[in-house]
C-alpha cells in the first residue's frame, strides 16, 4: 500500500504528482525531485549553485522528515546539474548534509531543469523505525 506525502515546510506539488511516496510494506520513501524553492513564499532562492543546493537539501529534509524519514536514512540520492561544471560547489554543500555514512548517489548532467533551476534532486530512503 502506498501513501501520499504532502508537507507545507517543502514547496507544494505544482504538476500531477506528489512530493513524496512512502510504500509501507517496504519501509521506503520516494521523494519527488526538488529544486530551489523557498516554500513559505514559493520564491526562487538566489545566489548561485551553493544557495540553490542548500536550499534543494533542506526541501528534501522537511519532505523525508513528513514521511517519517530524514536524511540520516537516505539510501540513494540523485542529483541533476545543469552544468557538470558546478560539481564540486555542489559537493561542498551536500557534504554538509551528509557528514557520514553518505548514501549512494549519481549525478547527472541535464539540459535544463523547471524554473530555470541549476540543481534538482531526488531521494529513496528508509522509513524509521518508529513510523
Amino acid at each position: 500500500m502506498k501513501k501520499i506525502i504532502s508537507t507545507p515546510d517543502a514547496p507544494a506539488a505544482v504538476g500531477p504528482y506528489s512530493q513524496a511516496v512512502v510504500i509501507e510494506s517496504l519501509n521506503l520513501v520516494y521523494t519527488a525531485g526538488q529544486i530551489a524553492m523557498e516554500p513559505n513564499t514559493g520564491q526562487f532562492v538566489t545566489g548561485g549553485i551553493q544557495a540553490e543546493t542548500r536550499q534543494v537539501l533542506q526541501n528534501l529534509k522537511a519532505v523525508l522528515e513528513a514521511s517519517g524519514s530524514s536524511l540520516d536514512n537516505v539510501v540513494k540520492m540523485t542529483v541533476f546539474l545543469t552544468d557538470m561544471n558546478d560539481f564540486q560547489a555542489m559537493n561542498a554543500i551536500y557534504q554538509e548534509f551528509f557528514k557520514h555514512n553518505p548514501p549512494a548517489r549519481s549525478a547527472v548532467a541535464v539540459k535544463a531543469l523547471p524554473r530555470g533551476a541549476q540543481v534538482e534532486m531526488e531521494a529513496v530512503a528508509c522509513l524509521n523505525e518508529k513510523y
